[in-house]
């Protein structure tokens, strides 16, 4: 992705830059926009959406037979393909979002000082937000919609992947944020630039406020070692599930195959299973012939291997497979000790995204809650609730898995920062 700043073509960088720049002029227009007037851009979206759903399928038709014959896995093939009906789930999820509390201008903290001063810490935009993804062009949608929400211009680099799908869904959502009243800057994409172009947007820290990346692990590291715009790092996810000595069979087979099967193409889809050692026997089985049968390739070790269906291939696992996002109908599953054990093999390997126990213990609930570190720690549930239209904030950029700024699924108040507002009558220093 990245390319040397002489090595890149005078145009990318201009052309790049000139979209920077636009979008910088857009932002300041929008911080002032009422609730009223993102709103109705919003609503302006999801109806072109649905009236331009016949060409968005074209584009993306076009963009599926391309990545098949380049050889794009079947995971980003998933991601890639829309359909009538995951067209029509986008625009539904444009219209969550303008139900959802404006949180610009909300104050974080207000107090009246000793000397007089009325001190308040208020929301207000971040400003220009870029994305660098892949393969993805619902992604497209969710950025845009939740910037705009929160009073930001984007700046979209979707792939060479998805590039004839996203350059269709952004023409539809700039015509759609025109006819509302707002800058047609208000959304841009820079995929016509290439690799070279997402170089440059690490680089235009003068126009840029804030870069989220999506996507495999090469694309973060590459976004995070080599920007310098201020960059919230969405990780991978290597997600873990514990089976707790005291999980009852159906719940457990049922949080397991959900897990798993329901996209195993998506970064909250679980990647490994732990199985205490006195459950083993009473529970794998069962799991283990439902993975079977939905296709699941496993991988563990003979003494997961004695539990399982005699038509069942079990591959040798190895200590890559413990770290690895498959994206796949693959998982890889262990046997051991404990709740202690679990919590260590979890801290050894997670990526910090989303770890679940399935327990009717509550202190080991409890100790399981407390030792995790991720940014969603899940008792008795799907992984795949770590998602930001399931958890409320009618959709997401991305799920942080760093500490700072944000953690977890990024929503609306997440795309925001803050300012202090001092108010007095003439209070000088003293």
């Amino acid at each position: 992705m990245s390319a040397a700043a002489s090595e890149i073509h005078p145009k990318t960088v201009r052309g790049v830059t000139r979209v920077a720049r636009n979008a910088k002029s857009a932002a300041a227009q929008l911080a002032t926009a009422s609730t009223a007037e993102k709103n109705a851009a919003l609503q302006a979206i999801a109806d072109g959406l649905r009236a331009n759903s016949a060409k968005i399928l074209t584009a993306n038709e076009a963009d599926l037979a391309a990545g098949e014959a380049n050889g794009l896995s079947a995971a980003l093939l998933d991601r890639l393909s829309l359909s009538e009906e995951r067209i029509e789930a986008i625009a539904a999820s444009v219209e969550k979002v303008i139900d959802l509390d404006d949180p610009i201008g909300n104050i974080v903290v207000g107090r009246t000082l000793p000397n007089g001063i009325r001190l308040t810490q208020t929301r207000v935009p971040m400003g220009v937000i870029g994305a660098i993804y892949e393969a993805r062009p619902n992604v497209t949608v969710d950025i845009a919609i939740l910037s705009l929400k929160a009073g930001n211009a984007t700046v979209l680099r979707g792939g060479s992947a998805a590039e004839k799908s996203n350059s269709e869904i952004i023409a539809v959502l700039r015509r759609a944020v025109e006819s509302a009243g707002l800058p047609a800057d208000t959304v841009n994409g820079i995929d016509q630039y290439g690799r070279e172009g997402a170089s440059v947007l690490m680089n235009a820290r003068d126009y840029v406020d804030l870069l989220i990346p999506r996507g495999g692990a090469e694309l973060i590291n590459t976004v995070v070692q080599e920007s310098i715009v201020p960059v919230i790092e969405t990780g991978i996810g290597n997600v873990h599930m514990f089976i707790d000595s005291s999980a009852t069979v159906k719940t457990a087979v049922d949080l397991v195959l959900n897990s798993k099967t329901h996209r195993p193409s998506v970064c909250n889809s679980l990647e490994t299973l732990l199985v205490h050692e006195k459950a083993a026997k009473r529970v794998l089985p069962k799991i283990l012939e439902r993975l079977e049968a939905a296709g699941v390739v496993v991988h563990a070790d003979s003494d997961v291997a004695q539990l399982a269906p005699e038509s069942m291939k079990i591959r040798k696992v190895s200590r890559r497979d413990w770290a690895k996002e498959y994206l796949d109908l693959e998982l890889a599953v262990k046997i051991v000790t404990g709740i202690d054990e679990a919590i260590d093999h979890i801290r050894a390997y997670t990526s910090g995204h989303t770890e679940v126990i399935v327990t009717k213990d509550i202190d080991n609930a409890e100790t399981f809650v407390a030792g995790i570190d991720a940014a969603a720690v899940g008792v008795n549930v799907s992984t795949r609730f770590t998602d930001g239209g399931e958890l409320g904030f009618g959709a997401e950029v991305g799920i942080s898995t760093q500490k700072l700024h944000a953690r977890g699924p990024m929503g609306v108040e997440q795309l925001t920062t803050t300012k202090w507002v001092m108010v007095g009558n003439g209070q000088v220093r003293l």
